[in-house]
């Protein structure tokens, strides 16, 4: 998961690589602008893969076939209703989210032209967190990477093809990505239909349990109440990233580029570090969903060593590194020198923030939802806006500022909670009826 999560922000930086080294700094913050309105909804849309992860992990433990393919169905059909939704409504949404983001004409004009080609891409980037969430909830991690991995390859190709081949500017940036999507969607059917590779007669026991039980009333309930607990972290997550860009765009088209750089770095910690959420994620709930209390503490324990140490190589890697990697992905000089200013922040965040993603991922297993929940508020209402609005004369520096102090209490407050609670999980329950 380590190395399929990698080639995510990778390919972020390859696409922030060909834009920059266009001329001019507006195209690198335009790129930053749409990408941010389109991937506010897909990682708003994060709960369809956590909620599958988890209670697909402990069906798995408990090894209820039926219950594994209720949570996908459902996810699907969850995820198919709110893209159709989205493109219905895509002009009213694109118009508002640019409104919000403010940034000079040219930034406003060139994100348009992303987002608008992008939001053809929801129904089948949505099912793709289905799909994902559910491989790994069966531990098939192999079939993760692999759908990951060859969905960023195209990506990559297509990139090149269409930004230095064809000269189509962000415009081929967003039809590849576009393209990428869809081609995941089929790829991850077909690597779903090679994982049940179940009997006729197991197919037919599914298919009825599946008619009998999908819309079930009693089982649906505890699932929107998880993902809406889900939600709401996720929104208050997104809020931050949002207002990191959007207010970036209104302090110039330089300070925009440069922490379109800088976020790229982020993601790349973040989604290394994720990797081994991932893997705690379905390992704790095999656990919670056999009752193996022995099994749980060593999958977290293992979970925060590896952690650390990533952290740390992250860290370094920045501090080694940092400039070279910027000069890479623009020949802007002024977005260089400037971007260059803010690397420390980078250095320290791997360490700042590692805690947050693991305990993230040990609560998805668990699917203890309503503490992330009240961690992420606590940190979002009661941490980022406060130290941003004290520091704010600072400019940038104070907007990575208050990021870090968001990081360290979602770490802080998750990690008390687990170890005052830890010994409450295994007897909470693993159906979905009682989480």
């Amino acid at each position: 998961m380590i190395l399929s999560n990698i080639t995510v922000p990778l390919l972020g930086l390859v696409d922030t690589g060909v834009i920059g080294h266009l001329p001019n700094a507006y195209f690198l913050g335009a790129t930053a602008v749409g990408a941010m309105i389109i991937t506010f909804i897909t990682w708003f849309c994060g709960f369809l893969r956590m909620s599958t992860t988890g209670l697909v992990a402990q069906a798995f433990g408990s090894d209820d076939k039926t219950q594994m393919f209720l949570i996908f169905s459902r996810g699907l059909l969850v995820a198919l209703v709110i893209g159709l939704i989205l493109i219905a409504f895509q002009s009213p949404y694109i118009n508002f989210a640019l409104a919000l983001a403010g940034g000079s004409e040219q930034v406003q004009f060139y994100a348009e032209q992303y987002a608008s080609v992008r939001i053809w891409g929801f129904p089948a980037s949505l099912c793709n967190l289905v799909i994902l969430g559910w491989l790994l909830g069966m531990h098939r991690a192999k079939y993760a990477m692999w759908l990951i991995i060859i969905t960023n390859l195209v990506n990559l190709g297509l990139d090149l093809l269409f930004v230095i081949g064809f000269e189509w500017q962000i415009l081929g940036i967003a039809w590849a990505t576009l393209i990428a999507e869809y081609s995941s969607f089929a790829l991850g059917l077909y690597l779903v239909h090679r994982t049940i590779g179940l009997k006729k007669q197991q197919r037919r026991e599914i298919w009825d349990g599946l008619k009998q039980h999908l819309l079930d009333k009693a089982q649906l309930i505890p699932f929107v109440k998880l993902n809406r607990d889900i939600v709401i972290r996720t929104l208050c997550l997104e809020i931050c990233f949002v207002f990191i860009t959007f207010q970036g765009a209104r302090l110039g088209d330089t300070v925009v580029a440069a922490n379109a750089i800088l976020l790229n770095f982020l993601l790349l910690i973040s989604f290394g570090l994720d990797g081994i959420a991932y893997g705690a994620e379905a390992r704790i709930g095999r656990a919670k969903g056999a009752k193996d209390k022995s099994a749980l503490a060593l999958s977290v324990n293992t979970a925060l060593l590896f952690n650390a140490l990533f952290a740390l190589c992250y860290s370094l890697l920045f501090l080694l590194l940092g400039h070279w990697f910027i000069s890479l992905l623009t020949n802007i000089e002024s977005v260089v020198d400037y971007a260059g200013r803010f690397l420390p922040w980078m250095v320290l965040l791997p360490i700042l923030s590692c805690w947050c993603y693991l305990y993230d991922g040990i609560y998805i297993g668990l699917t203890q939802a309503k503490a992330m929940r009240n961690s992420m508020i606590i940190a979002t209402f009661g941490c980022f806006f406060p130290v941003w609005w004290l520091l704010q004369d600072y400019g940038n520096h104070g907007l990575w500022a208050a990021f870090c102090i968001f990081m360290i209490s979602r770490g802080v407050t998750l990690g008390l909670h687990y170890h005052r609670n830890h010994h409450k999980f295994i007897e909470s329950g693993i159906s979905p009826q009682r989480n």
